[in-house]
């Protein structure tokens, strides 16, 4: 009789299998590959594409908010007119964005 209800008891205990207790983990690093770094990589690469692409008389936007047109692209320099006679060098990669044709001018 004793042995029935070990028997009973020790399949009530038994473990789930080790592979189930790592299914949440692996949840949340597919969700955030998906919607964190994904995204993110995605993001970069059009950055880079558009630092790669400019060229003498780009409108553009630094990371730092200053907006002015491109008067010398070097290997990893812009030169960049601000205002009338007000001409800075930036690095390449701190160019925030691209303004297009059709945006308004900075050099007014």
């Amino acid at each position: 009789m004793f042995d029935i209800l070990a028997a009973a008891g020790g399949a009530a205990a038994e473990a789930p299998p080790a592979w189930i207790n790592w299914l949440p983990i692996i949840g949340m690093i597919l969700i955030f590959w998906f919607l964190i770094i994904r995204p993110q990589m995605k993001r970069t690469k059009e950055h880079q594409q558009k630092v790669a692409g400019l060229k003498k008389g780009d409108q553009v936007v630094t990371a730092g908010g200053l907006v002015g047109k491109i008067a010398k692209v070097d290997d990893d320099y812009v030169h960049i007119d601000l205002a009338q006679g007000v001409r800075v060098k930036a690095i390449k990669q701190t160019i925030g964005d691209v303004i297009p044709p059709g945006g308004s001018a900075a050099n007014d």
